[in-house]
């Protein structure tokens, strides 16, 4: 399971690092990044939590 992170879409709000720091945080030009690829095992339902909670929908988890 991947996750990516449209930055051309990301607004910064930082909830996904908030829903899954193991996968998500927030980088230096201020929008999310993804730091673990492949989503690691426990992590996937967060991971896919983050994607739905995603106010710009600019992350996808597959």
């Amino acid at each position: 399971m991947n996750a990516i992170v449209d930055k051309d879409t990301c607004i910064g709000c930082g909830l996904c690092p908030s829903i899954c720091p193991e996968v998500f945080d927030m980088e230096d030009d201020g929008k999310a990044g993804v730091i673990s690829d492949p989503v690691p095992e426990g992590a996937e339902d967060s991971a896919k939590e983050a994607e739905e909670s995603c106010p710009v929908n600019a992350i996808s988890v597959e």
